[in-house]
This record gives structure tokens, C-alpha cells and sequence, in this order.
């Protein structure tokens, strides 16, 4: 998600010569930033359209992923306004919303053992892929704890500045992370036949006489998304947005859903929003964190795959929701990928939502406490 105003300043102010994506553009033309934003929505386009027209899970959204991130490794500009990229976050709550139904509801008094179970695994995450990047790859304690953090990335990154570590190597690794889970989870999902079956309103043409919906609609869920923002919750644009759309399409006010052709550009730019996190980022340095990233991964999804075999053993909840529920990846794209997986974004929200205010407090004392500095009150 965007991080807050504050988070720009201070990695700003402690490393003048990093630009973290969506923070803040380099001092430029207004020209060269609207050049820059147009050749990231083309190169997003391009590339989700050519896994999303292929039939590939997710392709939209991946396709836009991976081309983005290429682009930006190889030293094109890749750039997006914070106000679009907001606008962007409003859209996909509205569209997560347009789901929900009476039926999404049912199964939730099996939602506190799971999310007990998320608690339990995500400690386990955290501390094991801070002991691997300690003694596989000699990294100090807290720069290790931070990029291991399952999630949060722009809390962490605040955090990697104010502590003064080393910033690209956290971010780095937090993004392969990103990019691995939104890529290859979909892509995993369809090989085993793990395909979603939740509820879904279709996805018809806005007419006109659903216009004045559609219109208060957005602006229900743009003010909700705005003070679930404004109070700095977790995935507040999303989720705020979400909210709305859920409760006026819940008791039947509203009927207008977003189409199709809408949905998969919101996924384009997700895609690119998550693929730009790579611009300025050398391909020498990429590499030097590659294996760091790969392996942190890879304890991660180890640890949760654990969990969540063990939910889905005893417990009937689809195999699909709690994977996803359980991916430590970002919460924006996990939430995408339930709606073009037909998951429940009601089990899949409600995980996520907990996964990151859990990151974001519990690291911040971790964090503090390892670099022998104690946490403000």
C-alpha cells in the first residue's frame, strides 16, 4: 500500500539518494514525470495483457508485474502518482465489495481458530527467516528481523530508516518476496485444480439506469476509504472502500458492479504499482539479494504451507481461501488475486487485515528492541 507522508520524509532525510517508489518522484519536469507514468501503464498493459489474454491465473495481474519490474531493472522510469495509485486501491475495494454476499458470511465461526492459527504461524515466519538471513547470509540481527517481517513493508521500511539499516537490502528482499507470492500462488493454485468457488456477482455492463448506483457507490467507498486512511488503519483505502461497497450491495441498496473490463485494469495497475517498487534498483544489487530473498521466501511459504494444511485437515475451509489467507505477500494484490480467483474476500480480508496490524506493531518493539533502542510511547 502507499506509505504515509511521514515515511517519505524519513527515509528521504536519512538516505537522500534512494527514491522509494511511491513515496515521492525525483526532482523533474512535470513532462518527464507524465512521460514516465504513461510508458509504466503501457509497459503494464502490455505485459498483463499478454498473460491475462493467454488464459494465465491471474494473468492481468502478473503479466503487469513482471514486465513493470523488468523495465524497472533495466533503468527505465517506472513512476506512478500517489493519487492515482490511491484511486487505484479505492477501485479494487469497490470491486472486492461488489462480491459479498449473504452466502460469504457462512463458515465464520470458523474464523478465530484460523486466525489463531495465522498468529502462531506468522511468529514462527518472522523469527525463522530472521535466523536464516542471520547465519546463511551473516546479516545483523535487526536488518535481518526487519526483512523477514511477514509484511508491512512500508511500516518496515520507516522503521530500516529510523534504525539506520542498511534500507535497500530490506527492501529488496521484501519486494521478491511481494513479487514471488503474486506471481507464482495463482499459478500454483491452477496446476493443482485449486480454483476458487465463492459466490460472485457477475461482472455485466454499467448501464445507464445504474449509473446514479455506480456514482454513489464510489463516493461511498471513496470516503470510507479516506478515513479508514485517515486514521492510518491497515490497508485503509482498500479496506475502507471495501467496507462500503460490502455493506450497500449486503442489504441490496445497491446493485451496480464493476465490469469486467474495469476489474482487469484495476489488476494492470496493481500490477504496475508492484512492479515499480524495483525502479532504481541496479541489476548488480538485485542479484547481490537475490539469494537472500529467494531463501527468506521460501521459509516463509515452507512455514505457512504447514499451518495451512493443518487448517485444511481438520477443519472444512477451502484449500484455495487458506493459502491465500496464509500468503505472506501484500495485502492489495492477496485481495486482487481472491476476486479473479473467485475466493471469499471475506476469510481472505479478515486473515490479511490481522497479518499486517500484528507486522506493525510487533515489529516495531522486535525491531527497537534488538537495536538496544526503546520504542517511543
Amino acid at each position: 500500500m502507499d506509505a504515509p507522508a511521514g515515511a517519505t520524509a524519513q527515509v528521504a532525510r536519512r538516505f537522500p539518494g534512494i527514491r522509494p517508489t511511491l513515496f515521492q518522484f525525483p526532482s523533474t519536469s512535470r513532462t518527464a514525470v507524465a512521460r514516465a507514468f504513461g510508458e509504466t501503464l503501457a509497459v503494464a498493459t502490455a505485459g498483463g495483457g499478454a498473460l491475462g489474454l493467454t488464459g494465465f491465473p491471474a494473468g492481468w495481474l502478473s503479466g503487469a508485474i513482471l514486465a513493470v519490474a523488468a523495465a524497472a531493472i533495466a533503468g527505465r522510469p517506472m513512476l506512478l502518482p500517489v493519487l492515482f495509485t490511491r484511486a487505484v486501491f479505492v477501485l479494487i475495494g469497490i470491486s472486492l465489495g461488489s462480491v459479498v454476499t449473504p452466502e460469504t458470511l457462512h463458515g465464520m465461526a470458523t474464523y478465530p481458530l484460523s486466525i489463531a492459527a495465522l498468529i502462531v504461524a506468522m511468529a514462527c515466519i518472522g523469527l525463522a527467516g530472521a535466523a536464516y538471513l542471520r547465519f546463511i547470509h551473516g546479516w545483523d540481527k535487526v536488518a535481518a528481523y526487519l526483512a523477514a517481517a511477514p509484511g508491512g513493508m512500508s511500516q518496515v521500511l520507516v522503521l530500516a530508516a529510523d534504525l539506520g539499516v542498511d534500507l535497500r537490502a530490506v527492501a529488496i528482499v521484501q519486494s521478491i518476496r511481494v513479487v514471488i507470492v503474486a506471481v507464482g500462488l495463482p499459478a500454483g493454485l491452477s496446476l493443482f485444480g485449486l480454483v476458487g468457488h465463492a459466490v460472485r456477482r457477475g461482472n455485466g455492463p454499467l448501464t445507464f439506469a445504474l449509473a446514479d448506483e455506480m456514482a454513489l457507490l464510489v463516493v461511498a467507498a471513496s470516503i470510507c476509504g479516506m478515513i479508514a486512511h485517515r486514521f492510518k488503519l491497515p490497508g485503509g483505502l482498500l479496506f475502507g472502500a471495501m467496507f462500503a461497497s460490502a455493506l450497500l450491495h449486503g442489504i441490496g441498496f445497491v446493485h451496480a458492479v464493476v465490469p469486467s473490463w474495469t476489474a482487469n485494469a484495476a489488476m494492470i495497475s496493481l500490477g504496475a504499482i508492484t512492479g515499480s517498487r524495483f525502479t532504481s534498483t541496479p541489476l548488480r544489487l538485485l542479484l547481490k539479494y537475490l539469494g537472500a530473498g529467494c531463501g527468506s521466501f521460501a521459509v516463509a511459504v515452507t512455514i505457512a504451507t504447514i499451518f495451512a494444511s493443518g487448517l485444511i485437515a481438520y477443519f472444512s475451509l477451502s484449500p484455495a481461501e487458506v493459502m491465500m489467507a496464509f500468503a505472506p505477500g501484500s495485502v492489495d494484490a492477496m485481495m486482487l488475486l481472491a476476486l479473479a480467483l473467485h475466493l471469499d474476500p471475506v476469510y481472505v480480508g479478515a486473515h490479511h487485515v490481522t497479518r499486517i496490524v500484528l507486522v506493525s506493531v510487533a515489529m516495531s518493539v522486535i525491531a527497537r528492541r534488538a537495536a538496544g533502542k526503546k520504542a517511543p510511547n
